[in-house]
């Protein structure tokens, strides 16, 4: 069993939280920090991938400015998708061995989610026509990557207890025909995102066979700062981790992003 360090972030802006995935992403693919999992809650923000259709955003960017909704271009794969509070987004900062092992990754994300689900006793199914994880027609987990440099950053949004009606503010996922919903409303009850963080990443652990090792950065200077300067990352004691999980095609790019739909893989021009 190897480790992997986790990181729990709290509640964040999302720009911060993005210099951070570059930093950890830069210093990962150089391997000089371990493999990071970031674990979070965003501000209110809409954020728009490389294939992202401007009509999938309903309002405005200033009437989502009046609204506390930021709005931010980002190189991930996918169309659009909210964060706010109430979901629990998950950034695996993680080099690759092969490219083949790019369409497992998220895979192995989508077998995590929905075994989460399962405990919560909420049936979860992947849809094959686009990544992600769903109860019935409602999306309750998006998930869109970037692989750069056979490092992977940005990652899986699961719904716990967030407000739903972002749907008036965007087509998530560029999607017209499908709904969303959240852990709460399928449960009936208020779950919290403290309940579900142990849960996701035991199953985050059995998925890629890693063993985390941990701590929360709750306005600790360091987590503003380089990688380097990171209390965890001082001790030493953490090492890259590698998850066996069966490999997909080979795709032989230097960058690639993945897509929502796990089918698109294609090489990235702006490296």
């Amino acid at each position: 069993m190897t480790r992997a360090r986790l990181v729990d972030l709290g509640v964040r802006p999302y720009r911060e939280v993005w210099d951070l995935q570059h930093r950890l992403h830069e210093a990962v693919g150089r391997g000089d920090e371990p493999e990071t999992w970031i674990f979070v809650q965003h501000e209110p923000v809409v954020t728009l991938g490389r294939t992202a259709k401007r009509e999938n955003v309903l309002l405005s960017r200033e009437a989502l400015a009046a609204r506390g909704v930021d709005l931010v271009e980002i190189e991930r794969g996918g169309d659009v998708t909210y964060h706010g509070p109430g979901q629990l987004v998950v950034y695996p900062i993680r080099r690759l061995e092969r490219f083949r092992e790019v369409v497992p990754l998220v895979r192995a994300l989508e077998s995590a989610v929905i075994e989460t689900c399962a405990h919560f006793g909420v049936t979860a199914e992947r849809w094959s026509e686009h990544a992600g994880v769903w109860t019935g027609r409602d999306q309750i987990c998006a998930i869109g990557l970037a692989v750069k440099k056979m490092t992977s950053l940005h990652g899986i949004a699961l719904n716990v207890s967030t407000e739903l009606s972002y749907d008036r503010l965007i087509n998530p996922c560029g999607l017209t025909d499908r709904g969303i919903t959240s852990l709460s409303r399928e449960t009936g009850r208020t779950v919290s995102v403290d309940e579900v963080k142990p849960v996701l990443a035991g199953a985050i652990e059995r998925a890629f066979s890693i063993a985390f090792s941990g701590e929360s950065c709750h306005g600790e200077e360091s987590c503003h700062g380089e990688v380097s300067n990171h209390p965890e990352a001082s001790r030493g004691v953490l090492r890259s981790a590698r998850p066996s999980i069966p490999q997909g095609p080979s795709i032989p790019q230097d960058d690639v992003i993945v897509q929502d739909d796990v089918k698109r893989v294609w090489q990235s021009k702006s490296a």
